[in-house]
């Protein structure tokens, strides 16, 4: 092992807007989206986000040779018993845009007071050096909100219009970069990682 260059890692992903926050969080290394590898997605059949980060990372890592991160993440509320959850990706459909899903969201919510509209995002997230690695590091964050009546910012992606965040009086894509990375579940997931790879500079271990 040798965290003295900058290495590679494949992200078991091709969402444009989770590989711009994860670069930013391990700005040393060059995050790689999979499509350079393979142009199937993993099929997403688990029923935790622990399942399915597992499957994604497995699926990406089969057709590399390189550490592979992934992660599950969803927008868990609780006046829809946990809706969209597992499938907030895909709460409207499958190839359904932001837009979709969050007008599905808001919809689903209609009638709901503010007090009752709690909700948190969920990351979990594996890192892996090879497809049948029997020990895959895993962590997971938590950023606890509301959801708003309206979308509201143009930064992020995702559910983040309707997110409301307490302590800023404001939307998560109303945030900054920076400070969205310092609050949300994947920072947390990011970090939390770096921890249990005995790195809290956020250099992951990876084999040469």
């Amino acid at each position: 092992m040798n965290s003295s260059k900058i290495h590679q890692i494949v992200l078991a992903s091709n969402n444009l807007g989770k590989i711009r926050e994860i670069q930013a969080l391990l700005p040393s290394y060059s995050i790689i989206p999979q499509s350079e590898f393979i142009q199937s997605e993993a099929e997403e059949t688990g029923v935790t986000f622990v399942e399915n980060a597992l499957l994604k990372a497995r699926h990406a890592a089969q057709h590399c040779h390189l550490p592979v991160l992934a992660d599950d993440s969803g927008l868990v509320v609780d006046a829809l018993s946990g809706a969209p959850g597992i499938f907030s990706a895909r709460y409207a459909g499958i190839g359904a845009s932001d837009q979709d899903n969050v007008n599905k969201l808001l919809v689903a919510l209609n009638g709901v007071a503010l007090e009752e509209r709690t909700a948190r995002f969920i990351c979990v997230m594996v890192l892996i050096e090879h497809a049948t690695d029997p020990v895959p590091v895993i962590a997971q964050g938590i950023w606890e909100g509301r959801i708003l009546f309206h979308p509201t910012g143009s930064n992020g992606f995702g559910y983040d219009p309707v997110f409301w965040v307490s302590d800023h009086n404001c939307a998560s894509a109303e945030l900054s970069a920076e400070v969205k990375n310092s609050l949300s579940h994947r920072g947390q997931a990011l970090r939390q990682l770096a921890v249990l790879l005995g790195d809290k500079s956020m250099m992951v271990r990876t084999k040469l």
